[in-house]
């Protein structure tokens, strides 16, 4: 089962509830653990251990053959993107720009554009035990191309029993590719007009793609009313309520888990998994 673990903005404990969902399910079944948050990943703080394995991430990019181009500026008209500019004598290319279409080598009529490949990020692949690895997707700086390394993190996740899914915070392309063939969302929220606010605009994504939903409240200060009611009107399951509590800041802020600390918290986010299966087998 693929289950994405999203929220509506960053801070809401996202990648807190994914680590620990992944971690209490490991301890019964193989879990794969991703990190689709590739501009920021975070997910190996909580699991230092295991031998990484790199493996780069590249883009078919434009190769101009200066010997062959007659800057007749097609290659230039064709790219939407303004990655490539025709100047008298050459032709300008900004990679960073460069979507990786391909567009240009067609529309170029003398032939003169061959595609290399260009790093953009890497994927990180981790045992963290015999039952749970951890795949983690990273972005290179300065690049845009989110979605490609995303698709590769996610090829890389296998077809493991539980596939946890840590998506970027917000609602942009990089989500909605994270999100792209899940069984299962986990929308991650907090007790603030900001969070119910986003809240509303995740789970709306969540509608259009067709993908199902739940709802954890997370630091939570027992004035959830108007959570409790947007779900109840949307018929969207609250999963579990964490509460807003010094003794798991501590233990998130040291760089552990709360389901690592302790058995009852473990035993809930196996209980959030239960209940994600059972939701979607029964839809």
């Amino acid at each position: 089962m693929n289950i994405t673990v999203a929220s509506g903005k960053g801070g809401t404990g996202k990648s807190m509830v994914a680590a620990n969902l992944a971690w209490s399910l490991s301890a019964s079944d193989p879990v794969t653990l991703v990190d689709c948050d590739v501009e920021e990943p975070n997910l190996h703080l909580f699991f230092p251990d295991g031998h990484p394995v790199v493996s780069p991430v590249s883009v078919l990019v434009p190769d101009i053959d200066p010997d062959r181009c007659t800057l007749c500026g097609e290659c230039a008209r064709f790219c939407a993107f303004g990655a490539l500019v025709a100047a008298k004598d050459r032709v300008l290319f900004f990679p960073e720009h460069c979507h990786s279409c391909g567009g240009c080598a067609v529309a170029c009529p003398e032939g003169a554009i061959a595609e290399i490949a260009r790093p953009i990020g890497t994927v990180t692949e981790r045992t963290i035990s015999p039952s749970l690895r951890l795949v983690t997707g990273t972005l290179n700086e300065g690049e845009v191309l989110a979605v490609k390394v995303i698709q590769k993190a996610k090829a890389a996740a296998g077809n493991a029993p539980w596939v946890i899914i840590d998506a970027s915070p917000g609602t942009s392309c990089p989500v909605v590719e994270t999100l792209t063939g899940s069984d299962f969302c986990i929308l991650v929220t907090e007790s603030t007009p900001f969070g119910l606010h986003d809240l509303a605009i995740a789970y709306d994504v969540t509608y259009q793609m067709g993908i199902q939903s739940g709802v954890v409240i997370n630091r939570s200060d027992g004035k959830d009313e108007a959570a409790h009611r947007f779900c109840e009107e949307k018929k969207i399951p609250v999963l579990a309520v964490i509460p807003f509590e010094r003794r798991i800041a501590e233990i998130q802020g040291s760089g552990n888990l709360i389901s690592r600390r302790d058995p009852a918290w473990k035993e809930r986010f196996c209980a959030i998994g239960r209940a994600c299966r059972a939701l979607w087998e029964g839809a």
